[in-house]
């Protein structure tokens, strides 16, 4: 009879540090399903932007629980321009069939800017670096929306140059730091 109970502790133990509350496992179920999509969504992007991607006009890199494309700015714009150019639309239009699928998810378009001062011929549209990376994120939003990507899930962001990928003393480092993000995460 003892030796039944002895093996009863351990046995016992062992199923109480083996269960998981339901909310915990449903909760990891979710973080799996969540992974899943961003990988399908990391391989699906990197095929539409294949081109852009070789061309080292677009990078798209997982990190931990989003998803980041980040489009050198002249791949999208002209020169001190808010204006997507026909390449921009073009570019940022083989995105747009996964972009518009995405429910539950948050689509951040943040606009960067190297550190040179705006040019005197601009200055009065856009005053500042933040101005201009303001605009060009929300030139990008307005196209997503216009083709069909929900605005619910839209958000523009300009950061200016307070952000830089790159030192601002090289032609080089200035051009890393003129870019859009399109940053995907769950909501």
């Amino acid at each position: 009879m003892i030796k039944h109970w002895i093996l009863a502790i351990p046995i016992g133990a062992f199923a109480l540090t083996a269960c998981v509350s339901q909310q915990t496992y449903d909760k990891q179920v979710q973080q799996t399903q969540e992974a899943v999509a961003l990988e399908q969504q990391y391989l699906t992007l990197s095929r539409q932007l294949q081109a852009e991607v070789t061309a080292d006009q677009v990078q798209i890199k997982r990190l931990n629980d989003r998803l980041v494309v980040t489009f050198v700015d002249e791949v999208l714009f002209a020169p001190g321009s808010a204006e997507l150019h026909a390449n921009g639309h073009s570019t940022i239009g083989k995105a747009v069939p996964t972009l518009a699928t995405l429910g539950g998810h948050w689509i951040s378009v943040q606009g960067y800017t190297d550190s040179e001062p705006i040019g005197p011929a601009l200055r009065h549209r856009y005053p500042t670096n933040w101005d201009l990376s303001a605009a060009r994120a929300v030139e990008v939003v307005r196209y997503l929306q216009s083709q069909g990507v929900d605005p619910g899930n839209l958000v523009a962001a300009g950061y200016g140059q307070y952000q830089p990928v790159a030192p601002n003393d090289t032609a080089q480092g200035r051009a890393k730091n003129r870019r859009i993000d399109i940053v995907l995460r769950s909501k």
